[in-house]
């Protein structure tokens, strides 16, 4: 069947509509730029203000013109109060990439932006944005303000340790961490006046590999005023974020009450860790994180070698609880840029690297992968192999894939999993080998029997 030759006019368009109401909007700091269609209103095209009233003007007057659907650009943090404002008001809003809205150069205004996302929004070739439900947004926002609170009190353990070695007080180079018990106790000695170097090694647990001989050693330093000034202050800010970190954990907790359950937890308790499993981190909640996790999603994915608690609410406060917003596992770690880009020009593959993308799921799952150097688990097993093959950095990667591909599909489809050890992957390996050396021997016209040496096993 021959398809009908659409003629273009002048000024118009070949391609179809696909949203008839659509909007194009340009966020802005200070104004935003909204586009309509032309039949809508006399003046297609008007700009807003930023406070409340004018962004609920704005959706009052898009309401009048009969749209259902507004496209938007993302742009720093401009854009929140008014997705939020027209989400609330059942628009149908799509945030996209800036990179996707690119104007052709030349003659860039606020004006032809707006008209442009509008344009292409009528014609559906605008894709949004992930963004979770609401009520993990709400989560996402209490875990990411949680993790600026750890990064500034991390800041000022390094303002700690700067003040101490302008001192000459070694204290780090014999202890593994000068916020610890030990180190906590000496540099509050410290500040209260304490300068005998033995009085402050006998402050030590016993626990601390060091002697007090070595600790006496390392803590005779020039206890200048202006260093042990910084280091109060230091020291005074480090534990004001700790009291804002354990306060926003608290929030955190009571807001993980409210959310609705998907297990329960008395009929189906969680499964005891194995031992060495999972190490507890130094900044993990003082609550029951992982139990609350557990409740809301179904599933215990911190039997996963290498995904933390921690790690595990990362995740899942950046990708939510309902995965069908990605119909595949291939689309989950393509978003996540863990996937091959293939670049093809001319038929020839001419790059297949993985796209740069800033993902705090993907930072997640990355960490994760590195934390297997040592596991005697079958991910560990996988990892090693990989690094061997391939160098660190693509071992990571291949790492965090396997790793998201093995969430997505507890995600999905709900189970238990179970690792099966180092031992089965590089047996399974050695197999996969033999297999290969047999299939390529046919191909050349031979056929190769193997024997097993005396003595040497694969494990």
């Amino acid at each position: 069947m021959r398809r009908k030759k659409v003629k273009e006019k002048k000024g118009g368009s070949s391609f179809s509509i696909i949203n008839p109401n659509a909007a194009g909007i340009d966020i802005g700091s200070s104004e935003h730029w909204v586009a309509v269609p032309e039949d809508r209103d006399e003046h297609s095209t008007r700009p807003f203000g930023c406070f409340t009233q004018d962004l609920n003007t704005l959706a009052d007057w898009l309401t009048e013109c009969g749209i259902t659907t507004v496209a938007m650009e993302s742009t720093g943090v401009y854009w929140i109060p008014l997705f939020q404002v027209l989400e609330a008001r059942d628009f149908e809003v799509k945030l996209v990439n800036a990179r996707h809205v690119k104007n052709v150069p030349g003659r860039k205004t606020d004006v032809s932006d707006c008209r442009w996302i509008q344009r292409l929004h009528t014609y559906g070739l605008l894709s949004g944005s992930f963004r979770p439900d609401d009520t993990i947004c709400v989560l996402r926002s209490y875990w990411r303000h949680r993790e600026n609170l750890v990064r500034y009190a991390s800041g000022h353990v390094q303002h700690m340790q700067k003040a101490l070695t302008e001192m000459n007080v070694q204290l780090h180079k014999v202890i593994s961490d000068i916020t610890g018990v030990t180190g906590i106790k000496i540099i509050e000695a410290i500040l209260r006046g304490e300068r005998d170097t033995q009085a402050l090694a006998q402050l030590k647990n016993p626990h601390i590999k060091s002697s007090e001989e070595t600790i006496a050693k390392a803590l005779a330093g020039d206890y200048r005023r202006e260093h042990l000034f910084a280091l109060r202050q230091a020291f005074e800010l480090y534990f004001f974020y700790k009291q804002q970190i354990e306060a926003c954990d608290r929030e955190i907790e009571t807001y993980l009450h409210d959310l609705d359950s998907r297990i329960d937890v008395e009929s189906h308790p969680l499964h005891t860790l194995k031992r060495g499993n999972q190490k507890p981190q130094r900044n993990e909640p003082r609550f029951d994180l992982r139990t609350h996790l557990y409740r809301i999603s179904g599933v215990d994915f911190t039997r996963i070698d290498g995904l933390h608690v921690i790690t595990v609410q990362t995740i899942l406060s950046e990708v939510g609880l309902n995965p069908d917003k990605f119909p595949s596992c291939g689309h989950f770690t393509s978003w996540l840029g863990l996937c091959p880009n293939n670049r093809i020009t001319g038929g020839k593959i001419k790059s297949s690297k993985t796209s740069k993308v800033v993902n705090r799921a993907a930072t997640a799952f990355r960490l994760a992968a590195q934390s297997l150097s040592n596991s005697k688990s079958a991910l560990g097993g996988f990892y090693r192999r990989m690094r061997a093959r391939l160098g660190a950095p693509k071992a990571i990667t291949a790492t965090a894939h396997k790793l998201a591909r093995i969430f997505y599909h507890l995600w999905k489809n709900g189970g238990t999993y179970e690792d099966l050890g180092a031992g089965y992957y590089e047996r399974h390996y050695a197999e996969r080998v033999l297999h290969n050396m047999r299939r390529k021997a046919k191909q050349l016209g031979f056929e190769i029997s193997l024997t097993p040496l005396e003595g040497v096993t694969v494990s």
